[in-house]
């Protein structure tokens, strides 16, 4: 215990003997900024594709998008009358003349709905309000560029496409919808509004430089009513016509 307490620490000549160089402060503040670069990189925004048609003449837009024969795309549909919800998950098939569609609910079928010229088949079976919300509104929805007999007007960075019941608003940039308006025969009118772009996958052998790429809008809001159905698209395919 003696020998011990008549040792002489040497702690301050070990911090002497040990204190960094030059070097090695160099060398920590480069790690620091290394790390500090890395960090502001990582955290930095992200920002996604979107899509740019400008130039592209609409009239040359549209002409690509009617060559589409059929559309299929698997939906989430969030289906809502004044306080009741539904939501479930949905396989949609159409074409101009067509519409089928199969509805899950947990993973099971819940309902299926077709449509064929006008003839409406559906189990279990829809009522008048509900047949124009799914089959009008879907359809309109997505074949959007079936408008008929139409002029053009341009205003706001927008092309507004105006028949005798409908309204399509597009936006000049993207060439895609982000608003519709149709008058039903009885003077009631289905909104429909979109948003979220998405780019689809090309066809296979399709030109890179098709002039009309496959972007679409993921979200659907449809308005009649006292109804109000959201759609999420979660995944888009198209079929077109052979020539």
């Amino acid at each position: 215990m003696s020998e011990y307490r008549g040792q002489t620490p040497n702690y301050g000549r070990q911090t002497a003997e040990r204190r960094p160089g030059p070097y090695f402060s160099f060398f920590v503040r480069s790690l620091v900024s290394v790390f500090c670069l890395l960090s502001f990189v990582s955290c930095a925004p992200k920002y996604a594709e979107k899509p740019s048609h400008g130039g592209i003449p609409l009239d040359t837009m549209l002409s690509e998008l009617r060559k589409i024969s059929s559309v299929e795309a698997v939906l989430y549909v969030e289906y809502a009358k004044n306080e009741h919800t539904m939501s479930g998950d949905a396989f949609l098939n159409l074409s101009e003349d067509a519409l089928n569609m199969r509805l899950y609910y947990l993973g099971f079928l819940a309902g299926e709905v077709h449509e064929e010229g006008g003839i409406v088949r559906s189990k279990p079976k829809l009522d008048k309000n509900k047949s124009i919300v799914l089959i009008d509104g879907l359809k309109n929805s997505f074949l959007w560029w079936n408008i008929k007999d139409y002029v053009v007007q341009e205003k706001d960075g927008a092309y507004l496409l105006k028949s005798y019941n409908r309204k399509v608003v597009i936006n000049k940039e993207t060439l895609l919808p982000v608003a519709q308006t149709i008058q039903l025969e009885n003077g009631e009118e289905l909104s429909i509004e979109y948003d979220s772009p998405v780019k689809g996958k090309q066809e296979a052998g399709e030109s890179v430089q098709n002039p009309a790429p496959l972007w679409y809008q993921s979200h659907l809001t449809i308005r009649f009513k006292n109804y109000l159905v959201n759609v999420s698209v979660k995944s888009y395919s198209v079929s077109k016509q052979k020539i």
